[in-house]
């Protein structure tokens, strides 16, 4: 029986080749888009799944409001994880380490090799490894980090420092930070194989902090946070989350405690191991993070392709039915069960929806390849190694094959014999149930679609938004680069700046630090009176504003000296001062980490300091040469010959050389970092396009199933209409007519799905474009079309056709 349902299936595939391809393609385009999303969604919700425990470990995070104004940090004050250690119970472990942010150079005693840029180095002691428990390959974790000067390496830069030398041969070996920090390899620990944002590779003993030149400032203030200074804790079992928040806050309280009047309020909280990877309020050490609102919004997608799939499939077989009821009707006329006949049917829709898989399975690296820029490093299909991934994909053909052959199955099982052997079969099909279903399915299949196509119009409408509008500074021909900014040669830069000023390409030079718009923040508390205030802040010399086109609404530019003798603010911040006007500013003193007190010498226009995602903060620009460290360049603009530019990047580069002879040159354009802010929405525009673009084909596949079966239906019908007269233009008139009104209706279900779920995703913007009514004109004149063009292809050749044929005898 099994050998005898083959052949029927690759019999009736082989005879409706046409369909068969159509119905392989749209079950293979919801499968590999099913496929590549659950490798991505598996591959981010796998992350820091190293520890069994990992439900009790969480990251203390420090919340503030200033004036109203909430802010966010990963880190807390220096003192707190000594403190905590000290003075709180309810905890398994408590693990305090602190970052290392700049490039640093590591340099191999003995070896005159040195490697530039290291990143991922911490400062860390035997508590962090007892949390995050690395295989050891060399050392032990009790001692490995006990004294200052001691560093652990993971076996990956073991090997990169010390190539071809075992781990016992290593040991014991000495590394320079910065030429300056000497230390001596203790241990090795393997690299996490799992997914992890701890990619920490060089670990330095926490004491080297404190008998170093490397001690922080802030090492035993109270009243400073630092996004380097991380803290982790392993809550006890039964310990409350609640709770244990509760004490930490009347710890920070013993030793801060607010001053009276001051409605400020700082305040810790514990955030869990599983919600750093995906919590871009409070980052993860540099690393690329996800959004589980942008996971679930792919796996919408999946599950809509794959469901248009299905919809394309139920359509097209449903509108094949007449070609196989005579085939229905002689199986049970000699004793077919209609069991019988809905295993066969269903076993024909497997048997198609796995070769709809295996061609997904092609598919899927050519899809990975072309989205390289949205799928993570490494990310990849390999059945062999992934075996969770070949579960998923059996799941799923099955899942497919329910979905897709039962309602078919059901239908071709259900034909009466007699009717079928006498051709009646389609009497009045046309206001059965079942055309009434392939119309409410052909009508979810546009909605979709629809939405999809708005969804895709408003996204890109945003992201033109946020690159056109008036940030408040100019972006254009304008680069920047840094120095150390541990340079202890102040005169180096001030060398480099008459350098960079003689180049004729360059239009100006500033020193200062960030641009007016980055990633990167710097954020101090500053008072005035009793008015406490998180401000942000910028180090600019007397050409920064003139250089980014910065208004100077009252006062004057700020002065070159060698300290910081006044500020500029930002209008935000005059009006959370109190001021009416710009000029009531002026001349006014502020307070600025309780050691500086510093006249106000003018008011700016607002920037905006990051995306549009964030309101305008308060914010300050001063001189202050010891952390002036970046240069900002403006060139001339780009001659004819489109080589000017070039010349002067080859220029600059000479120039730095010449004063940095072992370090490398890099610089980055200021428009670009600009539109780095919205790569997220970029790619999410991206994926949006295709996937109308997939649900445009497949549901015109699916209209096109539904026309070719009431085609099929009005065949002798069209005849008569054309034999009495009736015109091309009237008989296609008629026919699309009522799949017109499908569309239609579609689309006006779609416009408040889509309102509401793109009114939401603006919502994240602080600074958003509006959903104009054209947005909707505009797609619903797109879909329109293309329903019209699949319509017109089949309507117009039906009507064409002689109706001697339409009319002859089956």
């Amino acid at each position: 029986m099994f050998k005898n349902y083959l052949v029927v299936t690759w019999r009736s595939l082989w005879k409706n080749k046409t369909f068969s391809a159509i119905n392989i393609s749209g079950l293979a385009i919801g499968l590999s888009a099913s496929l590549v999303i659950y490798l991505l969604v598996s591959y981010h919700f796998g992350f820091n799944k190293f520890d069994r425990d990992g439900d009790r470990i969480y990251r203390i995070v420090s919340d503030f409001v200033f004036t109203g104004v909430e802010y966010h940090n990963s880190g807390v004050t220096s003192p707190l994880g000594r403190a905590v250690q000290n003075e709180l119970t309810g905890f398994d472990e408590v693990a305090a380490f602190r970052t290392w942010n700049d490039g640093v150079k590591v340099s191999v005693a003995d070896a005159h090799k040195s490697f530039k840029k290291q990143r991922n180095i911490i400062f860390a002691n035997v508590h962090y490894f007892n949390l995050f428990r690395h295989q050891w390959i060399a050392g032990t974790p009790a001692t490995a980090l006990q004294q200052p000067y001691q560093t652990v390496l993971t076996a990956s830069n073991a090997q990169l420092y010390f190539p071809g030398l075992s781990a016992s041969e290593i040991i014991g070996r000495e590394l320079y930070f910065n030429d300056t920090v000497r230390t001596t390899v203790t241990g090795i620990v393997n690299d996490f194989k799992e997914n992890t944002d701890f990619a920490f590779k060089i670990f330095v003993s926490y004491s080297t902090l404190s008998t170093t030149g490397l001690k922080p400032e802030d090492w035993d203030q109270w009243s400073s946070t630092n996004g380097a200074s991380q803290l982790f804790v392993k809550l006890s079992a039964g310990a409350q989350v609640p709770q244990v928040e509760k004490e930490i806050n009347k710890l920070y309280n013993k030793y801060n405690k607010p001053e009276p009047g001051n409605n400020n309020k700082t305040s810790y909280r514990l955030q869990p191991l599983n919600d750093i990877h995906f919590n871009s309020t409070y980052g993860a050490f540099g690393q690329p993070l996800a959004n589980k609102q942008t996971l679930y919004g792919l796996l919408a997608i999946a599950a809509f392709l794959l469901l248009l799939g299905c919809i394309n499939f139920i359509n097209l077989t449903t509108a094949q039915a007449a070609q196989r009821a005579k085939e229905i009707g002689v199986r049970k006329a000699i004793g077919s069960s209609q069991k019988q006949l809905i295993l066969q049917f269903l076993g024909e829709t497997f048997q198609l929806t796995l070769i709809a898989a295996l061609l997904s399975i092609l598919l899927t690296p050519l899809i990975l390849k072309a989205f390289a820029g949205f799928i993570p490093e490494g990310l990849g299909l390999s059945l062999a190694t992934q075996p969770g991934v070949l579960l998923f994909l059996i799941l799923l053909i099955l899942l497919v094959t329910v979905l897709s052959g039962f309602y078919p199955a059901l239908v071709l099982a259900g034909y009466n014999p007699v009717q079928t052997l006498k051709n009646q079969t389609y009497a009045n099909a046309g206001k059965t149930r079942n055309a009434w279903m392939r119309k409410s399915l052909t009508v979810s299949q546009f909605v979709i679609a629809q939405v999809f196509i708005l969804a895709t119009v408003v996204v890109s409408k945003q992201i033109h938004y946020s690159l056109n509008k008036d940030l408040g500074f100019k972006k254009d021909a304008i680069v920047y680069f840094s120095t150390n900014v541990n340079e202890p040669d102040a005169k180096k830069r001030i060398s480099l700046m008459n350098k960079l000023k003689a180049i004729p390409e360059i239009a100006m030079v500033s020193l200062g630090s960030a641009p007016p718009s980055s990633n990167g923040s710097w954020s101090s508390t500053m008072r005035y009176k009793d008015l406490e205030t998180d401000v942000q802040v910028k180090i600019g010399d007397t050409g920064y504003l003139k250089l980014y086109g910065l208004q100077l609404l009252a006062g004057e530019n700020i002065q070159h000296s060698d300290t910081v003798n006044g500020v500029l603010i930002n209008e935000r911040y005059a009006q959370i001062l109190g001021f009416a006007t710009s000029q009531q500013a002026i001349g006014q003193y502020i307070t600025w980490d309780e050691e500086r007190h510093v006249p106000i010498t003018g008011v700016i226009a607002n920037f905006h300091q990051t995306s549009l995602r964030e309101p305008i903060k308060p914010l300050i620009i001063a001189h202050w040469s010891a952390k002036a460290n970046t240069f900002s360049i403006a060139l001339y603009p780009q001659n004819k010959a489109g080589t000017a530019w070039k010349a002067a990047f080859g220029k600059m580069e000479k120039a730095w050389k010449e004063i940095y002879p072992e370090e490398d040159f890099s610089y980055s354009f200021f428009n670009e970092e600009i539109a780095r802010f919205y790569k997220n929405e970029r790619q999410i525009s991206r994926l949006l396009m295709w996937a109308a673009a997939l649900a445009i084909f497949i549901s015109s596949l699916g209209l096109l199933g539904l026309v070719i079966y009431t085609i099929r239906q009005r065949t002798k019908e069209i005849g008569v209409r054309k034999i009495l007269g009736a015109s091309v233009v009237q008989i296609v008139t008629l026919i699309s007519k009522e799949f017109i009104l499908l569309v239609i209706l579609a689309f006006i279900i779609a416009i408040p799905l889509a309102w509401l779920s793109m009114h939401q995703w603006l919502q994240q913007f602080a600074y958003r474009t509006g959903m104009s009514s054209w947005i909707f004109v505009v797609s619903g004149l797109v879909m329109l079309s293309i329903a019209l063009l699949t319509l017109g292809l089949q309507t117009i050749r039906a009507a064409l056709v002689n109706p001697v044929k339409s009319l002859r005898a089956e």
